[in-house]
């Protein structure tokens, strides 16, 4: 079930809008895939005096799996002790998770390309969503995103 809050549209991207201010959100587009073995794709972040994106976010088919780590927030509704996180290889796309009071998880999505090259940047907001339905729907989305189920 997509909300408002998560959603995919009609460009095969999926856009997390973070329930406590509209204007922060975290867009997954532009995805291709040179073989197989993996997928890539852009994810972009904005806030209000924020817009980042890295164009080439790399999932490869035998790395730990977002929607892996996503679904097991969403299956842990009712909450959990301390910070969650998940990384891609390359770790220039992060995801903290930390569950908050009201059935709320806040969710940290941290963009840093090129870790490792001097004068590198990095950019993170905040998305809070409901612990419960819009995490479920959140964990389907991006799944449908990377293996190109479209609904």
């Amino acid at each position: 079930m997509t909300t408002p809050d998560v959603g995919t549209d009609d460009e095969g991207s999926v856009t997390i809008r973070c329930q406590d201010n509209a204007f922060v959100d975290v867009t997954f587009c532009d995805r291709f895939s040179f073989d197989a073995d993996s997928v890539h794709y852009a994810v972009e972040l904005r806030a209000p005096g924020l817009t980042a994106r890295v164009n080439e976010v790399v999932a490869w088919i035998w790395d730990s799996d977002l929607t892996a780590f996503l679904e097991e927030l969403a299956a842990d509704y009712r909450g959990w002790d301390g910070e969650r996180s998940w990384q891609t290889n390359d770790k220039d796309l992060t995801v903290s998770a930390v569950f908050r009071s009201g059935g709320h998880v806040g969710l940290t999505w941290a963009l840093r390309p090129w870790p490792q090259a001097a004068g590198g940047w990095a950019a993170s907001v905040t998305t809070r969503l409901e612990a419960g339905e819009q995490m479920t729907s959140l964990a389907a989305d991006v799944r449908a995103f990377l293996t190109e189920e479209h609904p």
